[in-house]
């Protein structure tokens, strides 16, 4: 007897109801959201460390070279005000490297870790569509045996068949129940796992931009004796530049 060849693992009957598989890939698809946003923000918080790192640095640059300029040899008041720049930006840096050492280990840490458990979820989801797809490879075959006449060697064959495929939906149904359970739970934990690391950082961020304003002020009042306003310093550079321009060896042709 002929018989047209079945499709392996597009069963008839159908195996996972639309309701779970709408489900499983509701939940599954905010996890890959999660990790995709997970990595997008350690990514951002290293790159920001990094530049808050090169900035204070670039800043203890400008003041050394200022403090070394061939002005402060001869102005006793602009050495003074130059080496209050350079403390006051070396505390800077010091405080800087503080802040980021401590969002190292608060917040970058913690991603990167986070991150870390997401391959073995993506794997235990590559298994469970494996499970599925052999699933159904084996309904289908029990299936081509239901469709054919019952003789001896047949039922045979589909007794066999029906014994393969109990283990098999066994597990991709004790998987699938798994996952379904714990991908929730999962998502939820990012909030009780990522509120101690943000707390964290504000902190960080609050101590020292505290001490970036002390620094700051004791700087103001050791330098700004004064006065001035931007606008006044605006016009007095002016000033100068002009008497800069009327001196003959800068004068036009």
């Amino acid at each position: 007897m002929s018989w047209m060849p079945f499709k392996i693992g597009q069963p008839k009957k159908q195996i996972v109801s639309k309701t779970v598989e709408r489900d499983f890939e509701r939940e599954y698809e905010k996890l890959q959201k999660l990790e995709d946003q997970t990595k997008k923000l350690h990514k951002d918080m290293k790159k920001s460390t990094e530049a808050d790192i090169a900035m204070s640095k670039a800043a203890v640059k400008i003041s050394g070279d200022l403090l070394s300029n061939p002005l402060c040899e001869q102005d006793q008041a602009f050495l003074d005000s130059m080496t209050a720049l350079d403390t006051a930006m070396k505390r800077m840096d010091s405080f800087n490297q503080e802040k980021v050492n401590q969002i190292s280990k608060t917040v970058i840490d913690p991603l990167k870790k986070y991150s870390g458990v997401f391959p073995s979820l993506n794997m235990a989801v590559k298994r469970r569509e494996q499970a599925l797809q052999d699933y159904r490879r084996l309904q289908s075959k029990v299936e081509k045996y239901e469709e054919k006449e019952k003789t001896g060697p047949i039922m045979v064959k589909l007794h066999q068949a029906r014994e393969e495929l109990r283990p098999v939906r066994e597990d991709f149904e004790a998987k699938n129940k798994q996952l379904l359970d714990e991908m929730p739970k999962f998502y939820h934990s990012r909030i009780d796992y990522f509120q101690p690391s943000f707390e964290a950082l504000i902190r960080a961020q609050v101590v020292y931009f505290t001490e970036m304003h002390k620094i700051f002020s004791e700087l103001t009042d050791q330098i700004d004796q004064a006065g001035m306003t931007d606008e006044q310093r605006e016009r007095e550079n002016e000033a100068k530049l002009n008497e800069l321009r009327a001196l003959s060896i800068v004068a036009d042709d």
